[in-house]
């Protein structure tokens, strides 16, 4: 499979981005009889049209979206909605809830302002810098569920799945059983370090075992490559050694960057993103004690910051 669009069959194709790092995410598509499910849009409003222009050229269907599903909140995965005009958008409650916290504006303001703030500042250009987030208007879902949302598309039945909290706090996998695929959303980084903002931990690697048990021969990731059943074993071996190994460096008393700091990533160092540790390892210590509370987003960039090789002030 190459970057841009691929057909998987049976009217069902996936958009995969160049890169599996910040902010180029996948997205998918489902066809049949007359109707078109759009699985996702992109991180601003020019990639999300040069993928519904490549869309439209390969299908026909793609013309008219009937339904759009938003895999969870972060702003790659639903900030190009406002082009997908006259679709139902579908998302979890929780997601949708979360859409409105980091909205297009924000993001806008924060890459203005980031060339004076110094390495983190110089580290969040480098993530972020290369998306146009001006002009974007906000778009949220219009109809929202918890657990399990079954609908179609045409005659093939689609079955929306809420894993989260995980990787956010309201994940969907999309799955059309027909086509024997499944768009995972951010529950999967293939080649790359996933990264969680929210956990449980626990609730991702239940995700990832519930994809390893379906009968599917696509699985589309949020960002990386189309993988296989091997791909989703390696992402929740990843969750279950950070977790393994954060325990051990909280019990022992170390800080969670200090813990970020001293894990030896191994076979996972040459995944894309590595310094990705920080924030997990955090997320993971608010779990093994009971904090309710986020740690500052600024705080978090700028532990992976110091982690990527950017230089902070002490």
């Amino acid at each position: 499979m190459t970057e841009g669009i691929n057909n998987l069959g049976n009217g069902t194709w996936a958009w995969l981005a160049h890169s599996n790092s910040w902010g180029w995410s996948n997205a998918g598509l489902i066809t049949d009889g007359e109707e078109s499910l759009l699985v996702d849009t992109l991180y601003d409003l020019q990639l999300t049209d040069q993928m519904l222009r490549k869309m439209r050229a390969a299908e026909p269907l793609a013309r008219q979206i009937d339904t759009l599903v938003n895999t969870h909140a972060n702003g790659d995965h639903c900030h190009g909605n406002e082009l997908v005009r006259g679709a139902e958008i579908i998302a979890s409650t929780a997601s949708a809830a979360e859409m409105t916290e980091l909205p297009p504006e924000a993001m806008a303001a924060i890459v203005a302002s980031a060339a004076e703030m110094g390495p983190v500042g110089q580290y969040f250009l480098a993530c972020f810098g290369q998306f146009k987030f001006d002009g974007i208007v906000h778009t949220p879902p219009t109809r929202t569920f918890d657990g399990q949302l079954d609908i179609k598309v045409g005659d093939k039945p689609v079955q929306l799945l809420e894993v989260g909290p995980a990787h956010t706090r309201g994940d969907v996998l999309v799955h059309s059983p027909v086509d024997r695929t499944v768009f995972t959303g951010d529950i999967l980084f293939i080649e790359g370090t996933p990264i969680m903002w929210q956990g449980p931990v626990a609730n991702w690697i239940k995700a990832c075992r519930l994809i390893e048990e379906m009968d599917v021969e696509h699985i589309v990731p949020g960002h990386g490559p189309i993988t296989d059943k091997e791909g989703v074993r390696q992402v929740r071996q990843y969750l279950e050694y950070v977790r393994d190994q954060a325990r051990q460096r909280y019990d022992a008393g170390l800080d969670a960057f200090e813990a970020a700091r001293d894990i030896e990533l191994s076979e996972y160092a040459s995944w894309s993103d590595p310094e990705r540790i920080a924030v997990n390892v955090d997320s993971l210590y608010r779990e093994f004690s009971g904090e309710q509370n986020a740690t500052d987003i600024f705080e978090l960039f700028a532990r992976m910051a110091t982690l990527a090789g950017y230089e902070l002030p002490r």
